[in-house]
Order: structure tokens, then sequence, then C-alpha cells
């Protein structure tokens, strides 16, 4: 059984059981969301951790319950760390970039917008990095052509076939500053307000 430690914190976790997976974290990336996945024996100190349901670190046996295990989800340094609460009480917190999961996730969203939306069929999520101006669709990076226009900018490319502008505006607000909108064939795609 999986719970929460503190209803607020999407970081922190607590195994009441053996076995499993005893923790979950979305990792939102300019190429993908990446599920991180952990499995830890509290018996036997097995630890397994699946990035997208690929093993990316596995200790059979180890004599220490507690402690910290490093990966990487593609050059992005993770760990894991895990903590006893009590007897057979665990916590688990996940740090990426070497900054807290929340931290992380806070500075991604400040980062990136992203959009999804079905293309040639296929469910298609397209990212905006807003520090490199970067666009990703689906986890490749698409070559793209930036244009200054009246009021702002358009960065032009396409997917599939499909002819994709994300237009870069004045919100007309200093607080707000500008605002990134999605055009694919024409058409408005709403942004993803959460990830």
């Amino acid at each position: 059984m999986m719970t929460e430690t503190m209803p607020s914190s999407l970081n922190r976790r607590i195994l009441d059981t053996d076995g499993d997976v005893v923790a979950r974290w979305s990792v939102p990336m300019q190429d993908i969301v990446h599920l991180v996945e952990f499995e830890h024996g509290t018996t036997t100190g097995k630890r397994v951790c699946r990035v997208d349901g690929e093993v990316v670190l596995r200790y059979d046996w180890k004599f220490k319950l507690v402690g910290k295990d490093d990966f990487e989800i593609g050059s992005t340094k993770c760990s894991i760390n895990v903590e006893a609460l009590g007897t057979f009480a665990y916590s688990y917190s996940l740090e990426v970039d070497g900054k807290k999961f929340e931290t992380f996730r806070e500075e991604m969203k400040r980062k990136l917008i992203s959009w999804k939306t079905n293309i040639a069929g296929q469910e298609t999520r397209i990212c905006l990095d807003k520090d490199t101006m970067e666009v990703w669709a689906n986890g490749v990076k698409m070559d793209t052509a930036g244009e200054f226009v009246e009021g702002g900018s358009e960065t032009h490319f396409e997917l599939k076939g499909s002819v994709c502008v994300i237009k870069a505006i004045s919100s007309g607000r200093k607080r707000t500053g500008v605002t990134q909108e999605l055009y694919v064939n024409n058409k408005h795609v709403p942004r993803c307000l959460k990830e």
C-alpha cells in the first residue's frame, strides 16, 4: 500500500507493506514526461528503479535498508533516498539534477510549455523550452524556423505533414509578459495545464 506522508507532498512516500512498487513520480522534461517507479524489499533490501518501464538500477540484496541510490534519466542525474520512519516504515524521496523533486518540477513548470494534440491519428505531446526555444514532439527535437512578425515572433515546424506554428505575442500585461500559443494546420491547440 502506498500513501503519502504529507498530503501536499508529491515527493515523499511511505511504505506499510512489503514488495512491489512503493513510489512513483512523473518527471517532466523537454522530451517527455518520464515515469519513475521504485521497488523496495524491506526484508532483503532489494531495490529496483525503473524509468519508463526500463530497469536502470537493480540490487537484489542489500544489507543496509536505507540510503541513497543514484541513476540517470538521459543525461540528468537523479537519486532516490530511502529513510526509516520507524519499524518497517520507510520514506522515499526523489532528487533530480541535484534538486528536490518538487523544486525541479516547479522549475520545469516555469520553463516548459506543453500541448497535447492528435496529429496523423497519433496522440502527440509538443513541448517548448522557453529558455532555449527548442521544440520537442514526442521525445524528438524538431527542426524549427523562427521569424519576427508584427507584435511578436513565430516558430515554424512541420510534423507528419502538419504545419505547426508557435506564436509568441505580448500579453499587454507586465506581470504576464509574453504568451505562447500553438496552432496546428491553423487550428488553436489549448495548453496542457497539468502534467
